[in-house]
């Protein structure tokens, strides 16, 4: 320590000269900048434009310039640590040298310290830290041109055993300093010459899954389906982002056809034929620091912009969380899903997130009846609220439209025939036909809640009733649903997780039709009971088993309860 502190006594300015080198290694994308061409010897440190007899490392720089002449400069005056321009016999070839730059020259710095790092110089900035890498190459660079013009004659011994201990102090960090430079140059040249865009992310998720129904009157197949997503993330300002998504799969309407049901559906089917579709283009970007803006050129849905409180299960339609729809969010989110729209997500303060949104489904139709205000369309605003870390809960209203013409009033498969509406169904129950397959207008209202007591453990639930007129009134209907959701997160590993969904579909509980007409259905409670466990293989492979129990489907007792159990494998890249 007693020869490392005379050291910085002989030449303490080296602990401001070199505070850029060891830099290089972190900031290496710039082109290295042409060097100069010429330079000023300096024999009086007085010559040095930035150099104050004030500051603290006058006195060092001095006795560099008068004892070893180990500084030069430019023309004008702007510091540097370098080999004077004259120097003895067998001296070396002028290095590069830099000027003093300052906090709004990195690029030049960057290209710069490349330069100064390949040559043997160093870069002077003394207003920045400095690090033990940066000490080391600094000293090394003016520890050597000092030697180069001596010989090694003329230094005090004390003074020479000191310069060759630090020499041997910071041989393993210069060392290692070069090998990071030369690494993360490799690097650079790989990444630039492999890179699939400067802008763009390829996210993907391909889905393989086992399944068949199991019940009383099961007349169905074991199936194997797949489900492939390709999406590819942009982002032009590094806080927006654009979605383009490709996805093609042969999971259709999961079982429903057989069951005669939504009920159970899988969060993750919908396509068939594994026909590639470019199914969600969306862009969010931020508005100020706490607005958030989501255009929906196609597949529009509430719970794109919107908190639907059930992390680990939410998954948009993917196969990376829950199984089956009903188990993803509170089914009010679903009105309109598929659409054209805008949502809008505001942090109003720490404790409360505003969202609102519009959606139109077959807003790209210009024909009449249709378009963005004229067809089936919807419009949401949620409260959410967080009096704790560990708690929130959130109100959500959602009121939607939907015409004769349109796809009929439902909760995007996740419901009963009557909870969804579904003309026949109602036709069935005594619904005169004009009444069934009228224009739907509904008003629906959500309560949601999230407790995290801990990271291994979440309770979770919702509740939503929906109050419909249908056909200008002609008759009106109230539909109910609600769950209760338990997540494990790291169940017996890390990266795995247990989760239990128990709740009600979407069904009618009332409905009254003018004129006296008098109507007949169940009102058993289709209860929608889902247990999964996700096994993380890897960071690119899950297994998901579970089973999906529906009791009294299409709310009905006198219809036998189905099982549906699957495993699921997702692979993401």
């Amino acid at each position: 320590m007693k020869n490392l502190f005379k050291a910085m006594l002989l030449s303490p300015a080296l602990l401001a000269t070199s505070a850029t080198i060891a830099q290089a290694d972190e900031l290496l994308s710039v082109d290295a900048l042409s060097a100069p061409e010429s330079l000023d010897q300096v024999t009086s440190v007085s010559q040095l434009s930035d150099v104050q007899p004030t500051d603290w490392a006058f006195q060092a720089l001095q006795s560099l310039v008068e004892r070893y002449g180990c500084i030069a400069g430019y023309p004008a005056g702007a510091a540097v640590l370098s080999a004077p321009a004259a120097a003895p016999a067998a001296a070396p070839a002028a290095p590069m040298t830099f000027p003093t730059l300052g906090q709004s020259d990195e690029p030049q710095l960057v290209a710069q310290a490349r330069v100064a790092q390949g040559r043997g110089s160093a870069v002077y900035l003394g207003n920045r830290p400095l690090t033990r890498y940066e000490f080391a190459a600094g000293l090394n660079a003016c520890l050597d041109q000092i030697l180069a013009q001596v010989g090694g004659d003329g230094i005090a011994p004390g003074d020479l055993d000191t310069i060759r201990r630090l020499q041997d102090d910071f041989a393993a960090q210069l060392a290692a300093l070069r090998g990071r430079v030369d690494s993360l140059e490799s690097r650079l040249d790989t990444v630039e010459s492999q890179q699939f865009s400067t802008t763009t992310k390829l996210v993907g998720e391909v889905a393989f899954t086992l399944a068949d129904t199991f019940g009383d009157d099961d007349d169905t197949q074991t199936v194997f389906h797949d489900k492939i997503r390709l999406q590819l993330v942009t982002s032009f300002t590094g806080r927006d982002r654009l979605f383009t998504r490709l996805t093609a799969g042969n999971l259709g309407n999961s079982f429903a056809t057989e069951l005669g049901t939504n009920e159970g559906r899988f969060a993750f089917d919908g396509p068939s034929g594994n026909n590639v579709t470019i199914d969600r283009l969306h862009y969010k970007f931020p508005v100020g620091d706490d607005l958030e803006v989501t255009l929906m050129a196609s597949l529009g849905g509430h719970h794109f912009y919107a908190d639907t409180f059930n992390p680990g299960l939410e998954a948009g339609g993917g196969a990376n969380g829950a199984l089956s729809r009903f188990g993803e969010r509170n089914p009010i989110f679903r009105h309109n899903l598929g659409g054209q729209g805008i949502g809008f997500r505001y942090d109003a303060t720490n404790w409360l997130e505003l969202s609102a949104g519009y959606l139109a489904r077959g807003g790209f139709d210009s024909s009449p009846g249709a378009g963005l205000f004229n067809g089936n369309n919807s419009y949401m605003g949620q409260a959410v609220v967080a009096p704790s870390d560990s708690f929130k809960f959130g109100l959500t209203y959602i009121h939607n439209h939907d015409v004769p013409s349109g796809r009929r009033f439902n909760y995007g498969g996740t419901g009963t025939n009557l909870g969804n509406l579904a003309p026949g169904a109602l036709i069935s129950a005594g619904v005169p036909s004009g009444t069934a397959n009228g224009e739907v207008v509904s008003d629906s209202f959500g309560l949601q809640f999230l407790w995290s007591p801990s990271s291994s453990f979440r309770l979770g639930g919702w509740a939503g009733y929906t109050a419909a007129d249908l056909n200008d009134d002609e008759a009106e209907a109230d539909i109910l649903n609600y769950a209760l959701t338990l997540s494990f997160p790291d169940l017996f590993a890390p990266g795995n997780m247990g989760a239990l969904i128990v709740g009600a579909a979407p069904h009618l509980i009332d409905l009254d039709v003018d004129g006296g007409v008098d109507t007949d259905f169940d009102e058993d409670v289709p209860l929608h009971v889902e247990a999964l466990y996700k096994l993380k293989l890897s960071d690119g492979i899950t297994i998901t088993p579970g089973l999906i129990w529906l009791v009294n489907p299409n709310q009905s007792d006198d219809n036998d309860d189905v099982v549906i159990a699957t495993i699921r494998t997702t692979f993401k890249f």
